[in-house]
Order: C-alpha cells, then structure tokens, then sequence
C-alpha cells in the first residue's frame, strides 16, 4: 500500500513543543494532552522524553514511533559512551535519529522531533519524520506551534537567565493552549545545563490564572 502523505499529516495534529538555546541552557517545553480525533485521550501525556543525563528530545506524533526512536537512540547513546569512553554528541544524537528516519522514508515513522542538550554547549536539533536535520536556536513543533512561535519570535533572547528562558517556554505553550484545542492540560518544561536536567510541571490552573 502506498504511503498516503496527506492522510499521515494528520498525525501530527495535536501538541505544542518548542525548543531554544540560551547561553547557558537548551529549554524544552511541551503540553500534557493527546487526542484521538476530537476526542481527549489523555491529559497527563509525557511529551519531553530523556535520553541521556545531558539530552533529551520532545515529541510529535504517532507515540509508539517516538517510543521505539527514544529506546533506540539512548541505547545506541549508551553503547557509544561504554565503547568510546566519551559521550556521544547532541549532533551525533541528531544524525544517528536522522539516518534512521531517511532509510524509512517510504514507510515513515510518523513523528516529528527536537532533540537537545548540553555536549561542550547548548545545541538544539529539529528532526521531520524523512530525516531532515536542521541546527536551530529556536524552533517548534505540532499543531499550536504557529502560535507559540509567534510568542517567542517577540520575546525570545539568547541572554536569558535559566529561570526566565523556563518562563518563556511555558508561556509559548500556554498561548498555544488558548488558541488550539488540541493542546492543554498544563506544561512540563526542562532546562539542560552543563550540570545536568531541571524540570518543573505547570498545571493548567496555574496557567491560566
């Protein structure tokens, strides 16, 4: 059967993640709900998936796609740290996930990708599901993404303190939330440093509040 590129768009209808770099910092910001057409499936999804104590990526997309991507890339990051004796790179990470979108481009897995993390600096990668690969400082993915990208394009700065940058992030998605139905239930946000993952969770009340 041949692949229906259309139809699979659809696939992405339904979240809000954005990703940017600070000087100090990748942020990664993405809502909590999935939806099955119009129904709500779910409003505690985690859509910010770890893959190292120093990366990690978001997802859009068909979930089971993304699964199968993160199990492979943090276990390919874990081989290459016990072989090399050296971590393996935020770009490394990238291409790695990027090879293996392009050999299924046929029959694609349905996701769209930012993978980001703190190697010798922040780096930050937006990955669609035929393999292209861009570096980007800033970037957003799903169906609320016009409007959080909106939000950031005017408030977005390099030199933003970590606890600013996290801000930000959550209120890119927030707006989002207030103009997609197909985004809510609340933000989770993680700052990657040079020391390691931050996380925080914010409810949906307290957004809106």
């Amino acid at each position: 059967m041949p692949f229906d590129k259309e139809k699979s768009l659809k696939a992405f209808h339904g979240t809000t993640t954005v990703g940017f770099i600070t000087k100090d910092a990748v942020i990664l910001a993405a809502d909590k709900r999935a939806t099955a057409g119009t129904l709500i499936a779910s409003r505690t999804v985690k859509k910010i998936v770890k893959i190292t104590d120093y990366a990690a990526m978001t997802i859009a997309g068909l979930v089971a796609d993304a699964q199968m991507l993160a199990d492979a890339i943090r276990e390919e990051a874990r081989l290459y740290e016990t072989t090399n004796k050296r971590k393996l790179t935020i770009k490394g990470m990238a291409t790695l996930l990027a090879n293996v979108l392009f050999s299924t481009k046929y029959y694609p897995y349905l996701v769209q990708l930012i993978i980001g993390g703190y190697d010798t600096e922040p780096r930050l990668y937006n990955l669609d599901y035929f393999g292209s690969i861009t570096e980007e400082k800033m970037t957003s993915t799903g169906s609320g993404s016009p409007v959080a990208l909106g939000v950031l394009e005017r408030d977005y700065r390099q030199d933003m303190s970590i606890d600013e940058a996290m801000n930000l992030a959550a209120r890119a998605v927030k707006v989002a939330i207030m103009r997609d139905s197909a985004t809510g239930d609340g933000v989770d946000v993680i700052a990657i440093t040079s020391k390691g993952i931050r996380e925080s969770f914010i409810p949906l009340q307290q957004l809106l509040s």
